[in-house]
C-alpha cells in the first residue's frame, strides 16, 4: 500500500446484503472511512463496524470524490460506495478524474482499488428472466451532464441496431419528458408489443417487477429507482417472463438429445453460413458441368390435398417451445390445425413433416399427437390480435385472380391490414386476426392457395403460355401439393418452366425445372442476386415425367436433413458436393465488370 493510503471504490450491488462480493465485504471492513451518498450510507450500513462516516446528498458528487482524495492523502484508507458498479454510472470514474486533475500517478499516489459489483442491468434482468442474453447496452436518460442531443443520437443508434437496451435514470421529479421521447424514438423502429421490464428497487425492501410492453411502458410507474429494460426484436414473453434468444437454435435442436452436428463440427465455418467468413461465395473456375448417372426413382406414395400440414406442424411446435409469435409461426399455426383439409400420408407425413403421427380425435378430426395447444383465438404477447401474415396466390401456374377473390383479400386486409404483391406472383396478406383458422378456411373456400411465410419451400411456375402448353401443369402442381410450405433451412425456391424457351427463368432458382421434349431438364443451385449471382447447374436432361418429382424429392429430403440453419441451397449443394446423387461443379470464373455507376 502507499504511505499515503489508499482509495477502495466499492459497487455493492443492488443492496441486498445477499448479493455483495467477500471483496466488497472485506474492503469495506479494512476501510477507516466510508464515503456516499445517504441512501447507500442507510443500505450498508449493518456492515459497518464504528468507522468514520461522511455522507452527502444527491449532487454531492464531486464533493466526495475530493474528500475521499484528501483523507487517503492524509494516509487512511477510504471506501467510496456506489450501488450496483462503481464503474458503471458510479463513483469510479469521478474518482479518477479528480485524481488526474492532481496530476496523480499510479506509481508514486495513492493507490486505487475499484471493487466490481453487480450492475442494476444484471440484477434487474435477474428478476425479469433473461432479457439481455444478447447484445445490450446501458443508457442513461439523465441530461443534467450529459446534453440531450447526444442521448437522443444513442438513443437512435441503440434502437435501429436491434440493441436490447437498459434505461438508467429514466425520470425523475422534474426530468419527466425524458422517457416520452425516448419511448417515441424507439416506436419508430421496434414494434409496438416489443417486451419491456420495469423493475425499481431491485433486492430491495419495496421491490417491484413489471412486464409490459413498448406501447404501454408509460402507463406504469417510472422513477429514478427503476430500471427500464427494452428486448429487442427477437425477445419474446413466456409464461411472465421476458426471454432473448441467444440464436442456439440457428445451429442446434433444442429439444434433441443428440445434435446433428457433432461437436468437432459446430464452430466450422460451413456450420456457420451466416458468419463474416461465409457471407461471401468466391467464383472459382472449374469444369463444364456434367451429366451423371440419373439417381434411383424412390420416391415415397403421395396422397393429393397433402401440402401444408407436415411442415405447419413442426413450425409451430418450434414457435411454441421458444416463444416466438413471428408471423411466419402463426400462419404455420394456423395450417397446423387444418385437420380435416387432408395430411401426408404415414411415411411421407415423417419424411417431409418430422412431426408426431397423427390421431383420430373424439370428434373424428386428426390432430398432431401430443399437440396440446387448444383451437382457437389466436392473439399476441399480450392479449391483442397478432399479426397475421401468409401468402396467397390463385395458383401454381394460375397467374389470374378472379373478381370474387380480390373482393375477399379487400375485405380481409380492411383499414388495418396490408396487401403486397411479390415477384413470386403471390400476394402477402398482413392483417390482424384473432383467429386464424377461420381465416385460412375463408381463403381456401375461394380456391386460394395458402401459403406461410418464412424459411420455406416455395414451388413456382411460368402461366405455361396461358395454359396453352400444359403439358408440365401436373407435376408443378404436384410438388406444390408435397413440397410447398414445408419447412426448409432457408426460403428456398423450386420453379418450372413449361417449355424450352425457359421464359420465367427457373434456371435462376435453387432448383429448376425446364419442360422440352417429353422430358425435363433438372438445374441445382442457381443464386438469383449479389454481386457474384449465377444460373443453376444443369444435372441433368430429359428425366421421364414418371421420375422428375421422386427426384426432386430425394434432393429436398437431403437437404432438410443436411442442410444447416440459414444455409442457403447453393451454398448446401456446394458443401456437400453431391447431392441425391448429382455432383456439384464450379461454376467458372465470372468476369469482374466495373459498373459506371459505381456499384
Amino acid at each position: 500500500m502507499s504511505p499515503l493510503g489508499k482509495l477502495l471504490v466499492i459497487g455493492f450491488g443492488p443492496g441486498d446484503m445477499e448479493h455483495i462480493t467477500k471483496r466488497a465485504l472485506d474492503a469495506l471492513a479494512e476501510s477507516e472511512v466510508i464515503i456516499g451518498y445517504n441512501t447507500y450510507v442507510d443500505l450498508i450500513r449493518p456492515l459497518l463496524n464504528g468507522q468514520e462516516i461522511v455522507r452527502t446528498g444527491m449532487t454531492e458528487e464531486v464533493s466526495r470524490a475530493q474528500e475521499a482524495v484528501r483523507q487517503a492523502e492524509m494516509g487512511k484508507k477510504v471506501a467510496v460506495i456506489s450501488s450496483g458498479d462503481a464503474g458503471v454510472y458510479g463513483m469510479a470514474g469521478l474518482v479518477y478524474e479528480v485524481l488526474m486533475q492532481k496530476g496523480w500517478r499510479r506509481e508514486d499516489g495513492v493507490e486505487v482499488e475499484v471493487v466490481p459489483g453487480i450492475s442494476a442491468i444484471q440484477s434487474c434482468a435477474s428478476l425479469l428472466g433473461a432479457p439481455v442474453m444478447h447484445d445490450a447496452c446501458t443508457i442513461s436518460l439523465s441530461d443534467h451532464l450529459t446534453p440531450w442531443e447526444t442521448i437522443v443520437k444513442r438513443v437512435e443508434a441503440a434502437a435501429s441496431a436491434d440493441f436490447v437496451i437498459a434505461l438508467y435514470n429514466p425520470r425523475s421529479g422534474r426530468r419527466t419528458r425524458q422517457i416520452v421521447e425516448t419511448q417515441s424514438i424507439l416506436l419508430r423502429y421496434r414494434d409496438p408489443q416489443t417486451p419491456v421490464g420495469l423493475v425499481k428497487s431491485a433486492y430491495r425492501e419495496r421491490q417491484q417487477v413489471i412486464v409490459t410492453t413498448l406501447e404501454d411502458m408509460l402507463n406504469h410507474d417510472i422513477g429514478m429507482l427503476t430500471t427500464v429494460i427494452i428486448g429487442n426484436s427477437s425477445t419474446t414473453v413466456y409464461d411472465g417472463l421476458i426471454v432473448t434468444p441467444r440464436g442456439y437454435q440457428r445451429k442446434y435442436t433444442l429439444d434433441a438429445t443428440e445434435q446433428a452436428l457433432k461437436p468437432h463440427q459446430r464452430l466450422r465455418t460451413e456450420a456457420e453460413p451466416w458468419s463474416l467468413g461465409a457471407q461471401e461465395d468466391t467464383p472459382q473456375a472449374g469444369a463444364a458441368p456434367t451429366t451423371p448417372a440419373g439417381p434411383s426413382a424412390s420416391g415415397a406414395a403421395v396422397a393429393t390435398q397433402a401440402r401444408p400440414q407436415a411442415m405447419a406442424a413442426v413450425q409451430a411446435t418450434t414457435a411454441v417451445q421458444t416463444g416466438a409469435a413471428t408471423p411466419a409461426s402463426l400462419a404455420a399455426e394456423a395450417l397446423s390445425r387444418l385437420a380435416v383439409g387432408g395430411k401426408l400420408p404415414g411415411a411421407a407425413n415423417a419424411r417431409w413433416g418430422g412431426q408426431a403421427p397423427t390421431v383420430e380425435s373424439t370428434a373424428g378430426t386428426s390432430a398432431v399427437a401430443g399437440a396440446g395447444a387448444p383451437v382457437g383465438m389466436a392473439t399476441g404477447g399480450f392479449g391483442k390480435p397478432a399479426l397475421f401474415e401468409v401468402g396467397v396466390s390463385p395458383g401454381v401456374g394460375n397467374k389470374k385472380f378472379t373478381a370474387r377473390q380480390m373482393a375477399l383479400l379487400a375485405e380481409v386486409a380492411g383499414d388495418d391490414g396490408e396487401l403486397e404483391y411479390t415477384p413470386d406472383h403471390q400476394i402477402v396478406l398482413r392483417v390482424p386476426c384473432a383467429d386464424p383458422e377461420e381465416l385460412v378456411g375463408r381463403l381456401r373456400d375461394e380456391r386460394f392457395i395458402v401459403m406461410p411465410i418464412g424459411d420455406v419451400f416455395k414451388v413456382k411456375a411460368c402461366d405455361f403460355c396461358n395454359m396453352e402448353k400444359d403439358d408440365a401443369v401436373p407435376v408443378a402442381e404436384h410438388l406444390q401439393v408435397v413440397l410447398g410450405g414445408l419447412q426448409a433451412p432457408k426460403e428456398t425456391s423450386i420453379a418450372l418452366n413449361g417449355c424450352g424457351m425457359a421464359c420465367y427463368g427457373a434456371v435462376l432458382e435453387d432448383i429448376g425445372i425446364v419442360y422440352r421434349k417429353g422430358g425435363y431438364d433438372l438445374f441445382l443451385g442457381g443464386k438469383k442476386f449479389g454481386r457474384n449471382a449465377h444460373a443453376a447447374q444443369p444435372v441433368a436432361e430429359g428425366i421421364p415425367s414418371d421420375q422428375i418429382t421422386d427426384i426432386v424429392e430425394n434432393v429436398i429430403a437431403e437437404y432438410k436433413e443436411k442442410g444447416h440453419p440459414n444455409e442457403r441451397f447453393h451454398k448446401f449443394f456446394k458443401r456437400v458436393g453431391v447431392v441425391a446423387g448429382f455432383r456439384h461443379e464450379d461454376a467458372p470464373a465470372t468476369v469482374e465488370v466495373n459498373a459506371v455507376c459505381g456499384d
